[in-house]
């Protein structure tokens, strides 16, 4: 777990130091980093989909989660009530900019190879490779998220640890519950809710991404019935 504790703590870090820096920041710098981050938010996604579709043993089933995965979202209004709930804890008034910043964060942190197979590589073969190197990535994306949206930024960091703390224990406990075609498809979709928050990001069209979380347990419960059956 020492990989994915330095990837908290990093993130933690940058939080703080782009905190520091946020009063210092000119509206106009502001908005060129909201817009790079938009930017690279498509080039990240659109790269883990299209690198992982090849991969894919039903080529179909990303289509599918995505349109059950939205249903269910939408349904549950996942988007509406993460915004409500940074609005009502918000003390700035800027509470929606934060819960775009933070769904943002939390995609570009937890879904992508290095987040997603990092642990899985830990906890299997003891090498936190994987781990450090994005470590190092996301200590300047929280320093650029927190010049940005502010300290709450940092919320994004037990997320984080709960989340490749959760593939870390899977790997540990049962080394064939990741499969490569498991976390390919995972990679697919979330390049996807990458992808989404980027345009969103750009102001060129608002995906709700967070309704489409619920994507993600569709291949989950997919690969799962057909080792059961």
């Amino acid at each position: 777990m020492i990989g994915t504790i330095v990837n908290t703590g990093c993130i933690i870090l940058g939080s703080i130091v782009g905190a520091v820096l946020h009063r210092g920041i000119k509206e106009k710098y502001k908005t060129m980093l909201y817009d790079a981050l938009g930017l690279a938010s498509l080039a990240i996604g659109l790269n883990a989909t299209v690198s992982h579709l090849p991969e894919s043993e039903y080529p179909v089933l990303f289509i599918v989660s995505l349109a059950l995965g939205g249903v269910v979202g939408t349904r549950l209004d996942i988007d509406g009530r993460f915004q409500r709930t940074v609005n009502r804890f918000s003390k700035d008034g800027d509470g929606r900019n934060l819960g775009q910043g933070l769904s943002l964060a939390i995609l570009l942190y937890c879904i992508g190879p290095l987040s997603m197979l990092g642990p899985v590589i830990s906890a299997l073969n003891g090498d936190n490779t994987f781990l450090y190197t994005n470590a190092t990535l996301d200590l300047v994306s929280s320093a650029v998220f927190a010049s940005t949206y502010g300290f709450g930024m940092v919320l994004a960091a037990p997320v984080l640890f709960l989340w490749q703390g959760l593939f870390y224990l899977v790997a540990t406990l049962s080394s064939h519950a990741v499969s490569n075609a498991l976390m390919a498809e995972l990679l697919i979709i979330g390049g996807l809710l990458i992808t989404a928050s980027g345009l969103s990001q750009l102001r060129l069209k608002d995906c709700k991404t967070l309704n489409l979380l619920p994507a993600l347990l569709v291949p989950i419960a997919w690969f799962l019935l057909k080792a059961a059956f």
